[in-house]
């Protein structure tokens, strides 16, 4: 697992992200203070707090991130 900080400071870039991650096979959790989201759920991102920075958990295993970590680089901060 790899944990990052992304910004979604946005409606715009929640879609966004939403659909850059939804691409891969693997699990995201965002987690927020004691919440754990699936990063997956645009339901689910808009009941955190957007104004400040996200963790986000990459459960990928031992899979090359680098694709995964291009498709994020908008939104990490």
């Amino acid at each position: 697992m790899k944990t990052v900080q992304i910004s979604l400071n946005s409606i715009d870039k929640v879609k966004s992200f939403v659909n850059a991650i939804t691409q891969f096979n693997f699990d995201f959790d965002l987690i927020s203070g004691r919440y754990v989201i699936d990063a997956k759920s645009i339901m689910g991102i808009f009941s955190l707090d957007l104004s400040k920075p996200i963790d986000l958990a990459i459960h990928a295993g031992d899979t090359d991130m680098s694709e995964i970590m291009e498709a994020l680089k908008p939104y990490l901060v």
